[in-house]
């Protein structure tokens, strides 16, 4: 069954929770798709891990279409959401509009997701009223990376705590369908998770969130440079696929492969008129 914002909205509802992984190409979607995931993002972790950029700051849109298009065409049955990148809706409210669109007719997505709270809800309100669902972002939001100083857990405080609160309420009255809680306590998540009539999907937020998303990269352990503590290794395909590459090096190598059986063959009659 075809997953939509209807489908988050039950979920929150009926207390079900949501399953949400990343993807960047059609192989992996149709995989996840295939695995029965409600939801694909389409992260700007793919300048992390698919362009090996330090942090999701040079992600252009059109990386974000490229990649949003080729996930959507192996996604049948999940909703398919792509991240805004930076600069593509802090601008101006229209500039927000003018990429959400883009996203959704050359992307192919079902939704678009943008990081901020307050500061960003005219252009949540706005991009919803043009019929597109929006999913907000709030916590640790890696586009304002510099100005939080590194990776760090957000809402310690008691300021900032009631501010992630007051955030996650501004965003739910622009008109988000959903929020993405990143690196943020388990016990906050939790009475934010309680206050909004929103589904809440957590990364680095605790067990009380109405979902999870993970990089798939990170669950895999495909991705070295730097795993955050909120991740679980599911499988290190990282290793199994190094050793696969080196038999490969060495088959190759030794004449091991191929072999005949993954050769393909013609008449030696045919052979011997050519000499």
């Amino acid at each position: 069954m075809k997953n939509t914002v209807i489908t988050f909205q039950k979920a929150k509802a009926e207390g079900t929770k949501l399953t949400m992984l990343t993807a960047y190409d059609y192989s992996t979607a149709k995989l996840l798709d295939e695995a029965g995931v409600n939801s694909i993002l389409v992260g700007d972790s793919l300048g992390n891990v698919i362009l090996g950029y330090e942090d999701t700051i040079p992600v252009t849109m059109e990386d974000m279409i490229h990649h949003g298009a080729a996930v959507a065409r192996g996604a049948k049955n999940a909703l398919v959401v792509i991240d805004m990148p930076f600069m593509s809706y802090q601008v101006s409210v229209e500039e927000a509009v003018y990429n959400a669109g883009r996203l959704m007719k050359e992307g192919l997505g079902g939704a678009v997701k943008l990081e901020g709270g307050e500061e960003v809800c005219p252009q949540i309100r706005a991009i919803v009223n043009a019929g597109i669902p929006v999913m907000a972002h709030l916590g640790l939001t890696p586009q304002s990376i510099h100005i939080f100083g590194g990776h760090k857990v957000q809402g310690k405080t008691e300021a900032a705590a009631k501010k992630l609160i007051e955030a996650a309420k501004k965003v739910q009255e622009a008109g988000a369908f959903a929020v993405v809680l990143e690196a943020v306590p388990s016990k906050l998540a939790e009475m934010i998770t309680k206050e909004l009539a929103i589904p809440t999907i957590g990364i680095g937020a605790g067990n009380n969130c109405d979902g999870q998303v993970l990089v798939y990269q990170d669950m895999l352990g495909m991705f070295s440079d730097f795993t955050p503590k909120f991740v679980k290794r599911y499988a290190n395909l990282g290793e199994l696929m190094k050793t696969a590459f080196r038999t490969y090096i060495e088959e190759v190598q030794s004449g091991a492969f191929p072999a005949e059986e993954h050769a393909y063959t013609v008449d030696d009659s045919v052979i011997e008129k050519l000499y």
